[in-house]
């Protein structure tokens, strides 16, 4: 019939591409069979053979004398600063740019956080403000090593012995990260390790303790264990906490560190994908210092001045990319403000993101995340 609309058959609509997580754990080695194993035997708590092996590979992992398990990455900051002996009166110094955890732990043993200014290169602890910092109060000093990078840890130990104050290091998010082959974490009196499941590796929950201090160690598992003798069950000889690690958490930690070499490749691998792939952006990368090698735990940068971040991540959000904006200055938190003023750090943390970064992710999702950053940037004249 002249004229008539011939109907067009009608396109199938177009399938939605599964979101990419800002973090996916990589659970694909023994850690089902590890926990069987430790339902079957029974024992599920804090006493188990996987407790000691996971201790002892970490161990290994850093090259640290002692390793002690604890129940999460912020008791692994609390237990040894409270046997550090800090406490009211006392000042810990610690960076504005970090998570709070890190404050937190200073300000549940009675201590005063003292904040300090980041570099803009590494985001990191500034030692030359950690220098201007110090009182006679100070009685330690706390590098945080975020998103895998590496505080200038022989400046920071130099000022320490100078002074006499004692260095923890929260190594949370730096599993893997060395300075000149040394790994960081033993370089101060102790270092403290996360598990949560964003880790490169994780147990769900947990934590490390690390140092090469004999007597520390021994303090260190007394404490977390309610303050029992180690040579006598239920004669507590000092207040203690139950910090202790389960046998099942020790048993997905230690199948984790079983493939560490291959998880820290792979996450070095996307990395330097980012890296190569949107640099013809106007984009900053947290620079690596000296002789460090990154454990790239999170990919994180820094969008151009003058960016919508939450129009960013929204954007990305709607084209299926998860991401995170980095951590808020501490001394902007209702129970920590200061009047003072920390530029870099703000400017860090006003135009920070995270990407996806977990092992798994493949090319042609890189590149799905480095082409809905590019269009985003873009719809603000940034790219």
């Amino acid at each position: 019939m002249s004229g008539a609309t011939i109907p067009q058959p009608e396109r199938p609509a177009r399938a939605a591409q599964p979101v990419i997580p800002v973090y996916r754990p990589d659970l694909s080695g023994n850690e089902r069979a590890y926990v069987l194993n430790c339902v079957e035997s029974t024992w599920i708590s804090s006493l188990g053979a996987y407790i000691g092996k996971f201790e002892a590979a970490i161990a290994g992992i850093t090259g640290a004398r002692h390793a002690a398990a604890v129940c999460n990455g912020t008791v692994a900051l609390h237990l040894p600063l409270h046997c550090m002996g800090i406490g009211p009166g006392d000042e810990v110094i610690v960076p504005a740019f970090t998570y709070i955890a890190s404050v937190n732990t200073i300000a549940q043993t009675g201590a005063t956080p003292v904040f300090v200014e980041s570099r803009a290169g590494d985001w990191l602890l500034d030692p030359k403000d950690v220098e201007r910092k110090i009182t006679p109060r100070t009685k330690a000093i706390m590098p945080v090593h975020l998103y895998g990078g590496a505080c200038d840890m022989p400046a920071i130990m130099e000022i320490a012995r100078r002074r006499g104050v004692r260095v923890l290091e929260d190594a949370a998010e730096a599993l893997g990260t060395t300075i000149h082959g040394r790994h960081v974490g033993t370089f101060g009196d102790a270092g403290s390790f996360s598990f949560f499941g964003n880790k490169t590796v994780t147990t769900g929950e947990g934590g490390m303790v690390v140092t090469d201090d004999d007597d520390f160690a021994a303090q260190l598992r007394q404490v977390k264990g309610q303050g029992q003798s180690l040579t006598r069950r239920y004669w507590h000889e000092v207040l203690g906490f139950n910090y202790r690690m389960t046998n099942i958490c020790a048993a997905i930690g230690l199948a984790q560190t079983e493939r560490l070499p291959q998880i820290l490749a792979a996450k070095r691998r996307l990395a330097d994908f980012y890296r190569q792939h949107l640099s013809n952006l106007p984009v900053t990368f947290q620079v690596k210092g000296e002789g460090v090698e990154s454990a790239d735990w999170l990919v994180s940068l820094l969008l151009p001045p003058g960016t919508d971040r939450d129009r960013v991540m929204a954007e990305m959000g709607a084209a299926g990319v998860e991401t995170r904006p980095v951590f808020y200055p501490a001394h902007h938190m209702p129970m920590y403000q200061r009047d003072a003023h920390f530029p870099v750090a703000e400017e860090i943390a006003a135009r920070g993101i995270s990407l996806p970064s977990f092992p798994a992710l493949t090319d042609d999702e890189l590149g799905r995340v480095c082409e809905a950053l590019t269009d985003a940037l873009r719809g603000q004249g940034k790219a």
